[in-house]
């Protein structure tokens, strides 16, 4: 493989490490991000890019079309992830195939769902399930509990992220009443002291509730990783033992 004088990919990180290198887009410019992810899809059929700003956006949109063609296994298609801001292209051969990971992934308010979709499709691009509950704040702490019934009681789900902006309240809570391990995701929702993450993030580090493990503020391609590492390595002993 050709090198790249200005990047050297991790291609093979999701051999190694059981999850996908992610191109972060918003820093590099259009024709960086595009000479990164031909690498990709030459040797892997996949590219993901993250934090996709809207020059890049439209130019993935005129030369990537939306959907397959199946007459032509060469073709690179675009997968856009609106909510993320997020872009998978791919071409035959580069399809993820279902882990039997399952991933629950709850929002404290409408407000942090962009950085819970981004680790949304990380999970997704290892092969996970997810399973989503939204706005279910601790101002309004009735909305949590079906929800949660549903995503431990009918998805039985392997783990948890629960994204949370202003005091991060949530993922605590919620630590303290499931059995499965939670990924705490700070989100810089939020304003005065503490503002922009912080408090939710320290909030979140000062947790008494166990099980809760914390990534950094909007760290949700962090969070997507570290959730379809626990839930694949579950669902890998789930078949070996033979159980749901």
């Amino acid at each position: 493989m050709d090198r790249l004088e200005f990047a050297n990919p991790d291609i093979f990180r999701d051999d190694r490490k059981g999850a996908p290198e992610v191109i972060f887009a918003a820093t590099k410019t259009v024709e960086q991000c595009l000479a990164i992810a031909q690498k990709f899809l030459q040797l892997r059929g996949r590219a993901i890019l993250s934090r996709v700003p809207p020059e890049l956006e439209a130019r993935l949109r005129a030369e990537f079309p939306a959907e397959p063609n199946p007459d032509d296994p060469q073709q690179v298609w675009l997968e856009w992830d609106a909510e993320a801001r997020a872009a998978v292209l791919r071409r035959v051969g580069g399809e993820v195939k279902p882990s039997g990971g399952r991933v629950g992934i709850i929002t404290a308010g409408t407000s942090d769902i962009p950085v819970a979709a981004e680790a949304a499709l990380v999970c997704r691009e290892m092969g996970c399930e997810v399973f989503k509950a939204h706005d279910v704040g601790v101002a309004g702490l009735h909305r949590l509990f079906e929800p949660l019934r549903a995503l431990l009681r009918e998805a039985q789900v392997d783990v948890i992220i629960v994204a949370a902006g202003m005091d991060g309240a949530l993922p605590s809570v919620v630590a303290g009443l499931v059995d499965v391990p939670v990924i705490g995701l700070p989100t810089s929702v939020g304003y005065g002291f503490g503002g922009g993450g912080i408090g939710a993030l320290t909030s979140m580090l000062q947790t008494c509730a166990p099980g809760l493990a914390v990534v950094n503020i909007d760290n949700g391609v962090g969070a997507g990783v570290m959730a379809g590492l626990i839930a694949n390595r579950v669902a890998a002993a789930r078949r070996q033992g033979g159980g749901r």
